[in-house]
C-alpha cells in the first residue's frame, strides 16, 4: 500500500517546495500528486492515455498500475468519471500499462 501524503487544508500538497494539485485515482480512490497519475480522456468511446496532458475533454486520473485499472473496471468507475452513458473501451489503456510493466520488469 502506498504511504498517504500529508495534505494541506486547501487541497494541495507541498511537493519539492511547490504547491502541487492533488487528484484522485478512479481505481483505488487514493488522492495523490497529479504528476504521479496517468491522465485519461475519452476519444470516440475509447479511453486513451493523455501522456502530454494536452488532449481536450474531461479527464480522469489513474495510478499507472494494472491493479488500479482492474479496480476501476470492476467498479464501473470510468463512465461516472467521464460523465458518459454506456460502456467504454479501456483496451488502449491496458495495452499502455502492460507495455510499461514489461519495459520496467
Amino acid at each position: 500500500m502506498r504511504p498517504v501524503p500529508q495534505m494541506r487544508p486547501h487541497g494541495k500538497l507541498e511537493y519539492g517546495g511547490q504547491d502541487t494539485p492533488l487528484r484522485t485515482c478512479v481505481g483505488c480512490r487514493v488522492r495523490t500528486v497529479s504528476s504521479e497519475l496517468l491522465r485519461l480522456v475519452v476519444v470516440e468511446g475509447v479511453i486513451v492515455p493523455d501522456l502530454r496532458r494536452r488532449l481536450p475533454g474531461r479527464g480522469a486520473s489513474l495510478h499507472p498500475s494494472l491493479s488500479c485499472l482492474d479496480l476501476a473496471e470492476r467498479r464501473r468507475a470510468f463512465p461516472r468519471a467521464f460523465r458518459v452513458a454506456g460502456p467504454l473501451d479501456s483496451s488502449r489503456v491496458r495495452g499502455h500499462l502492460e507495455e510499461d510493466h514489461e519495459r520496467i520488469g
